[in-house]
This record gives structure tokens, C-alpha cells and sequence, in this order.
């Protein structure tokens, strides 16, 4: 008899040992961003934090994890346990140009497990006023006139503003010189300056010098206009077909971490998404939110290897080397 009550004691023990830890999540969530503190992805990494921690019941708390361009940052999550408690939070530049330059020891597309899209915004194409062009077509036809003359910004090689770059030169037959900074200021500063003369930049970072006539923008490379500027035409309509360029953001966990769980962070992540105050404040800084269909684990999936695969060949033409 007393075999059996402990038989039946320890099946209760371990049923209920199971049910606490199947209760996700008993403490706070981490969201590991790979840029500093006070810029636009940290930024919005904490407007999503303060809902999502209604949804959830825990707090979510960002860390700032920078270094190698968000290797290092990605590499600590891979590392992590894979329990949901702590995230990816990055963007096309840390999740797919930067692991497709910098030596790492992990494969971005296989050692994370996508949550979901978050935001959009365009890359667009800005030049200082002094450039004479008006539009693309002029743009293009002043740069053929004026090869390796102009000068346009980046953050560096590999980066969004140099890749788009590149990809605008690949499309347009144009060529000009790459300048290095260490963030968009800067190279905004010497744009309105007239220090150095185009650049492609985030638009949603950008657009107040635009609107206030500092600095001129030729087209959004996206495929439809961008509700942030709804005067400025696409690279389609501009007359350069097909040169896409999106800046999203996603979050990711660990590999191997618990569909129930990826499922919990999944459904929390679109609520916040779909409460009216956050989509208010997102709207308002110029990014855009992905149908509630684009907000799927799958659904990240798919746009991100996608991505990758549509620029690991442009990367390796360009044989660009981690700086």
C-alpha cells in the first residue's frame, strides 16, 4: 500500500512539475537589439516592449548588445537557451547583410526560429540640393556625365546605404565613390552640407530633412509608395524597375525552442501590433505594418531567406570584406 501511495504521490509530483513548466512566461522576456541606445531599431524595440508586456503578463526588457554589425548580438541568442526568454530583435541589415559578410559561427537562417515580420520601411535615394538632377532619369545621366565624381554615403561596407548603393550602380550602368560614417547623421549633416552629394538612406529616418526642403528625395525603393511621403514616386515609376529595397524588422528565438512557446511570443507580437496607440506611433515615425497573413513564424520565414538569397550574389560580386 505504501508503495503504491508513493507511486501515486510521485505521478502527481511530476505532473505538476510538467504543468509549472509548461507555464511560459514566469519571468521577464529579453528583446537583444544589435544597435545602441536612442537610435531608430532601439527605438522601436522599446514602443513594443510596454504592450507586449500586457499580453504576455511578464515584463519585456531590451538589451543592447551591439558589435560586428549585430553578429555579436545574433550570435548571443543562438547561444542562448532555446526557453523564449530571449529574442532576437533586429532588421535586415544585422539578420541578412551582415551575417552574409561577417565571419560567424552560426547559420542565421537555420540556428533562429523566426516569431515574426514587425515593420517596413522603404530605403529611399536623397541627394544634397546642389545636385542638379530634378529626378532618377536626370540623376542617372548626371552621374554618366560625371563618372566617379560623386560621392555618396554609407555606414560603412556593407551596409544598407553602401548595398543600395552598389545596386543602384548594377542597374543604371553609373559609378561613383563610397564615403564611410558611422551612423545616418553624419552622413546627413555632410549631405545638407554638400560635403558629399547622394545617399541611400532608411526613409522613415530621413524624412524630416526632406520635408523641410534640407534635402531632396528621387524615389522609394519599394514597389508601391510610401504613406510617409506620398509625393515621392517609386523606383518603378522613376524609371529603374525592380530595385527593391526594403528595411524591415523581426524577432527571432533560439532554435529548438518550443512551438507552444514560439506560438505564445507569435500571438503577442501581433496583438501588439494590432493595438490602435502602437500602430499610431509607428505610423507616425514612417513604418509600416505587414498584413496580419505577413506576421507569421512561416511567413517571416520565407521573407527572410528570401532576402538572403536574393543578396548573398550581390554581396559576393561585390566582394565585400567584414571592416
Amino acid at each position: 500500500m505504501k508503495r503504491v501511495l508513493f507511486a501515486v504521490a510521485a505521478m502527481i509530483a511530476a505532473s505538476a512539475g510538467c504543468a509549472l513548466a509548461q507555464v511560459f512566461p514566469s519571468r521577464p522576456v529579453t528583446f537583444v537589439v544589435p544597435n545602441p541606445p536612442g537610435g531608430p531599431t532601439d527605438s522601436l524595440a522599446r514602443i513594443l516592449t510596454e504592450p507586449m508586456r500586457g499580453f504576455l503578463g511578464q515584463p519585456v526588457i531590451v538589451e543592447n548588445i551591439t558589435g560586428a554589425s549585430g553578429v555579436i548580438s545574433i550570435r548571443h541568442v543562438v547561444r542562448a537557451a532555446p526557453d523564449g526568454y530571449t529574442l532576437s530583435f533586429g532588421n535586415v541589415a544585422s539578420h541578412v547583410f551582415a551575417s552574409l559578410i561577417s565571419h560567424r559561427d552560426y547559420d542565421v537562417a537555420n540556428d533562429l526560429a523566426p516569431i515574426g515580420l514587425l515593420t517596413i520601411s522603404p530605403m529611399w535615394i536623397v541627394a544634397t540640393n546642389s545636385v542638379p538632377a530634378k529626378d532618377i532619369r536626370e540623376l542617372i545621366r548626371w552621374l554618366k556625365a560625371n563618372p566617379d565624381k560623386a560621392t555618396a554615403g554609407n555606414v560603412g561596407a556593407g551596409s544598407p546605404a553602401h548595398l543600395c548603393g552598389l545596386y543602384f550602380q548594377s542597374h543604371t550602368g553609373t559609378s561613383f565613390a563610397f564615403a564611410s560614417y558611422r551612423g545616418a547623421g553624419p552622413i546627413m549633416q555632410d549631405l545638407i552640407a554638400g560635403q558629399i552629394n547622394l545617399a541611400c538612406l532608411e526613409a522613415s529616418a530621413s524624412r524630416p530633412y526632406v520635408e523641410s526642403g534640407k534635402l531632396k528625395a528621387y524615389a522609394v525603393m519599394a514597389k508601391t509608395r510610401w504613406p510617409g511621403a506620398p509625393n515621392v514616386p517609386t523606383i518603378d515609376e522613376a524609371g529603374v524597375p525592380g530595385l527593391y529595397l526594403p528595411f524591415w524588422h523581426g524577432l527571432w528565438a533560439p532554435k529548438a525552442t518550443p512551438p507552444d512557446v514560439i506560438g505564445k511570443l507569435n500571438d503577442a507580437t501581433r496583438a501588439t501590433l494590432a493595438d490602435p496607440a502602437v500602430r499610431s506611433r509607428l505610423i507616425g515615425l514612417g513604418q509600416e505594418i505587414p498584413p496580419p497573413e505577413q506576421q507569421t513564424p512561416e511567413a517571416l520565414a520565407a521573407f527572410h531567406r528570401a532576402d538572403l538569397a536574393k543578396w548573398e550574389p550581390i554581396i559576393r560580386a561585390a566582394n565585400i570584406a567584414p571592416e
